[in-house]
């Protein structure tokens, strides 16, 4: 483990990786685990029971530790270790400034830490709606790349709610990579991704975090074609039963 984090180009602090000329807080770590937790970590998501995958028009997913409840209340019961280790150990031990060390990016949070993790695997030509994450999560949304790189799109809204016809920025996430998005870009953007084969377009001028890639030279061409991508996102719920961990109905995996 020490060889892996010693390969990985960990910052000091967030606001050494925060990505400039969109609003408010969003953070981008091009390499926050190593290609072999990577591995890991994609074994552990195929190999998962099938149970776990839910089927949707356009794509799978899977909810640890499960779906919240009409009231989007999460029963209480712990992540497991592979979800643990290295993504929220790391995540926390990252402090948000230089000058408060002991701050990191949850510190504010009802749980100090993601308490809910959502897995989306993304084939070429598959893309989400955009979309707000609504009011059950504290707003902040940390998400981890695996397998292959994508454009997440931006979008602001009108005056009656309505979402703009185009996206305002484009963040390309690597695979490997971290993407933390916070306050007004949680609560008052839209994001979403195209339903695409390929990202195009790609430059300086149009990728709001091409100056924190890894692989800049990788797209220099314009354009990234899309293979496939798995998404792991992690939040914090924000309301927490434990009927949950007292039944004993989930355990770790």
């Amino acid at each position: 483990m020490e060889f892996q984090r010693q390969s990985l180009t960990m910052p000091v602090c967030l606001e050494d990786v925060r990505i400039k000329g969109i609003p408010q807080s969003a953070f981008y770590i091009s390499d926050f685990i190593s290609a072999e937790e990577e591995q890991v970590l994609l074994n552990k998501i195929e190999t998962a029971p099938k149970p776990r995958w839910k089927q949707l028009s356009k794509r799978r997913l899977q909810i640890w530790p499960s779906d919240l409840s009409k009231n989007n209340t999460l029963l209480e019961s712990p992540l497991p270790e592979w979800l643990i280790k290295p993504v929220i150990t790391r995540l926390l031990s990252c402090p948000v400034s230089e000058d408060e060390p002991q701050i990191h990016i949850f510190s504010n949070s009802p749980h100090k830490a993601p308490n809910h993790v959502l897995i989306n695997e993304y084939l070429a030509g598959q893309g989400i709606m955009p979309h707000k994450d609504g009011s059950a999560y504290h707003p902040i949304v940390c998400t981890v790349s695996l397998g292959s790189s994508l454009c997440l799109d931006l979008y602001g809204t009108n005056e009656g709610g309505t979402r703009e016809p185009e996206p305002r920025w484009k963040i390309l996430q690597e695979p490997r990579s971290l993407l933390i998005t916070t306050r007004q870009l949680y609560t008052d953007f839209m994001h979403g991704i195209a339903d695409a084969s390929e990202d195009a377009d790609l430059n300086p001028s149009t990728v709001a975090n091409w100056e924190l890639l890894r692989s800049p030279d990788e797209f220099k061409h314009g354009h990234n074609e899309r293979k496939t991508r798995v998404s792991l996102t992690y939040r914090d719920v924000l309301k927490v039963s434990k009927l949950g961990g007292q039944l004993g109905i989930f355990g770790k995996r």
